[in-house]
């Protein structure tokens, strides 16, 4: 099942670089560097959508799906960079304290047992 959900990450990429293609060059909103802003959108989404909710995928999602929506603010003139880079640094931080919450499991692939496993020991 992971497999089949890493397989989904060109199509969605090639689908919101297209819009944002479409939307720029229809002028709905002219100006924005839609392959870098929906990248970063998609990385947060993909983060998800690969690995499920947890340790890791509770920061890294809304952080770049944060910096998406920040990146366009920035783009569009309603936002400055001198603002936009110290509020990730917020986030990020406030991101990392939510993942300490004990509700949010760790990752998969991360093993808290010291002790190998039988097949991990050499004969």
């Amino acid at each position: 099942m992971t497999q089949d959900r890493k397989t989904l990450v060109v199509p969605f990429l090639l689908i919101a670089v297209g819009c944002g293609w479409l939307l720029t060059t229809l002028g709905v909103v002219p100006g924005i560097d839609w392959v870098w802003t929906l990248g970063l959108a998609v990385i947060g989404l993909l983060a998800f959508a690969v690995s499920g909710f947890d340790k890791v995928t509770v920061v890294i999602g809304p952080f770049f799906i944060a910096a998406s929506g920040l990146s366009i603010l920035r783009q569009t003139g309603r936002l400055d960079l001198d603002i936009e880079v110290p509020i990730l640094v917020i986030l990020a931080g406030i991101l990392l304290l939510v993942a300490r919450l004990h509700a949010i499991p760790m990752p998969d692939w991360v093993s808290l047992d010291p002790t190998p496993k039988k097949q991990d020991t050499l004969p």
